[in-house]
C-alpha cells in the first residue's frame, strides 16, 4: 500500500509498525520487533525493567563526535469510529493513501508516533549515512502518563545531546514543554436534613479543551461560574460537582441549592453578565435552572467555607515567558469537583520553570488549609526551560535553512513532553523536538502528510551530519 511512497526505507517501517498492537501499556510486541530490527543489524540493544527499549549504532565516519539520542514513543493512542468493528490488541491499522496524506480506515493511524519509530529503524538500518554514535531510545506509555519517560535509569542513557521525534509540525522546532502537578483537595463537610424546594442549576455550552494548550484562550471554567452564582444568590448548597478530567477545561457543573424566591431572576442577569464577558469565547454558555425537592444542606459553616474556597481558588494563565513570545509560562485549571462526606476538588498547574510551579501549588496549598482542608499532591513532573542560546537548536535551525531557504520556528509548548522528564533524570541540557507534519493525533481523522515525511527524513539525515562535524 505504501511501498511506492519516499523514502521508501521510512515507509516500509511505518506499514510493519502499523501490523503490531501497541496500545498503550501493551506495547510488548512492538518492543520486541524494534529489537529484532537492532539486531539483525548489528546493534547493541537493551530493555530495561519498566519495558523501555534503548539501541546504539557505532559512528560511520565520525567517531570522534558527541553521541545523538533519537527518541520517541511506541505506544500509541486507540480510538476508533463506532461503526467500525476494529480490535486493537490484535488488528492491524489499515493505512491509506487520500491525496497528500497517509490515513487509516476508521481508526487512529498511529503516525503519533509510529512515524518517529519509523524513522530511527531507517536510521538503524542505513549503511549509507555518514554520521557519529547514534543512541536510539524508545518508551512506553506516553501517552497516559509519560511512564517511559519517568523510569528512564541515569545510566540508561549515553548521549548527551537529545532529539526527540514526536512533534507534529514540520518547519518548527520545539525548545521547552511545561511541568506539571496535581493538587486534590479534600474539605470536611457537615449537613442538616430539610425538606425544601430548591433549585437545580447546570452551567452548559462550554468549549472546554486542553488545561495547558488551551488554558490562554480565554475560555470559561464552568465550576468558577458556578462559584459565581452561588456566592451572589447566597445558595445554601445540597450537591455540587462539575469537571470531568484533570486535564481539561470543565465544560459543565451542576448545582441543587436552596436560595430566595428572587434567586431565577438573579441567575438570569448573572447569565447574561457570563455572556457579555465570553461574548467571543463562549457564544454557547447558558445557565438552565428548574426547581427541585431539597433533602439535605451543608451546614452555614461548611457552606460558606466550600463557597469561598471555590471563589478563591485561581484558573487560567499565571505567568507568560519572558523568553519565548507568547508563550504561558505557568498556570493552574480547577478541573474538578465531586461532593459527599467532603469536597473533592483537583487542581492542575503547570509551569516551564519548576521552581513557579512549586509556587502555584504552594498557593493553593495555604488557600486550602485556609478553609479548613487537606490537600494532597500527587507526583510532579519537570519541565522543560527553553533556552535559545542552546548550541544544538542553532546547528537544528542552520541545517533547516540551508535545506529550505528560511529559519525554522522555534516553539515551546505549555503542555508535558517527555523531554522534560528525560532531561530532568538524565542532566542533558541540548535537547529539541522536532517532526514531520501530523494532524488531528488522539482521533480517527489523524493523518500524516507524505512530502513533510520525505522532507524530515532528508533534514534528519542533514542535522546528524551536521553534528557531527560542527560539535
Amino acid at each position: 500500500m505504501l511501498e511506492n511512497l519516499e523514502p521508501k526505507i521510512v515507509w516500509k517501517y511505518f506499514e510493519e509498525i502499523c501490523k503490531i498492537p501497541r496500545c498503550s501499556k501493551h506495547e510488548e510486541k512492538i518492543a520486541e520487533y524494534i529489537m529484532e530490527v537492532a539486531r539483525k543489524h548489528g546493534l547493541e540493544v537493551e530493555k530495561d525493567s519498566i519495558g523501555n527499549v534503548i539501541a546504539r549504532k557505532k559512528a560511520n565516519g565520525y567517531e570522534n563526535a558527541p553521541m545523538i539520542t533519537l527518541q520517541c514513543h511506541m505506544d500509541m493512542v486507540c480510538e476508533k469510529n463506532k461503526d467500525v468493528e476494529h480490535d486493537f490488541s490484535r488488528d492491524a491499522i489499515k493505512p491509506y493513501i487520500d491525496g497528500e496524506w497517509v490515513k487509516a480506515r476508521g481508526t487512529t493511524l498511529g503516525a503519533d508516533n509510529g512515524i518517529g519509530l519509523a524513522l530511527c529503524l531507517a536510521l538503524m538500518e542505513a549503511k549509507d549515512i555518514k554520521h557519529g554514535p547514534l543512541e536510539f531510545l524508545f518508551t512506553v506509555d506516553e501517552e497516559t502518563g509519560l511512564t517511559g519517560a519517568f523510569g528512564v535509569k541515569k545510566e540508561f542513557i549515553k548521549g548527551n545531546l537529545l532529539i526527540n521525534l514526536d512533534s507534529e509540525d514540520f518547519g518548527v522546532i520545539y525548545i521547552g514543554c511545561a511541568g506539571g502537578g496535581n493538587s486534590t483537595i479534600k474539605l470536611p463537610l457537615k449537613f442538616k436534613s430539610v425538606d425544601k424546594e430548591g433549585f437545580r442549576i447546570a452551567v452548559k455550552g462550554l468549549k472546554g479543551g486542553h488545561s495547558g494548550i488551551e488554558i490562554d484562550k480565554g475560555r470559561a471554567n464552568s465550576i468558577k461560574l458556578m462559584a459565581r452564582i452561588l456566592y451572589n444568590i447566597n445558595a445554601t448548597i445540597s450537591k455540587i460537582e462539575g469537571g470531568d478530567k484533570h486535564n481539561a477545561i470543565p465544560r459543565e457543573a451542576v448545582a441543587e441549592i436552596i436560595a430566595s424566591e428572587d434567586a431565577m431572576q438573579k441567575i438570569k442577569e448573572i447569565e447574561e453578565a457570563f455572556k457579555n464577558e465570553f461574548s467571543k469565547t463562549e457564544p454557547n454558555l447558558k445557565v438552565e435552572v428548574e426547581k427541585c425537592r431539597i433533602a439535605k444542606i451543608l451546614d452555614e459553616e461548611s457552606n460558606e467555607r466550600l463557597i469561598k474556597l471555590l471563589m478563591s481558588l485561581p484558573h487560567g494563565v499565571l505567568a507568560m515567558s519572558q523568553e519565548v513570545k507568547d508563550l504561558v509560562e505557568t498556570s493552574t485549571n480547577l478541573a474538578t469537583i465531586r461532593m459527599n462526606d467532603e469536597a473533592t476538588i483537583v487542581m492542575s498547574s503547570r509551569s516551564s520553570i519548576n521552581s513557579a510551579l512549586d509556587a502555584v501549588m504552594q498557593s493553593i496549598r495555604c488557600l486550602a488549609e485556609l478553609a479548613g482542608a487537606n490537600v494532597e499532591e500527587g507526583s510532579k513532573y519537570p519541565g522543560w526551560k527553553p533556552n535559545l542560546e542552546s548550541k544544538l537548536l542553532k546547528i537544528a535551525s542552520d541545517a533547516f535553512k540551508e535545506l529550505y531557504g528560511k529559519e525554522p520556528e522555534k516553539k515551546a509548548i505549555h503542555a508535558g513532553l517527555e523531554t522534560g522528564v528525560i532531561g530532568d533524570i538524565t542532566g542533558i541540557k541540548e535537547i529539541i523536538s522536532i517532526g514531520p507534519q501530523i494532524e488531528h493525533p488522539h482521533s480517527p481523522d489523524e493523518r500524516v502528510h507524505i512530502k513533510s515525511v520525505e522532507d524530515f527524513w532528508k533534514y534528519l539525515i542533514h542535522l546528524i551530519d551536521k553534528v557531527a562535524k560542527e560539535w
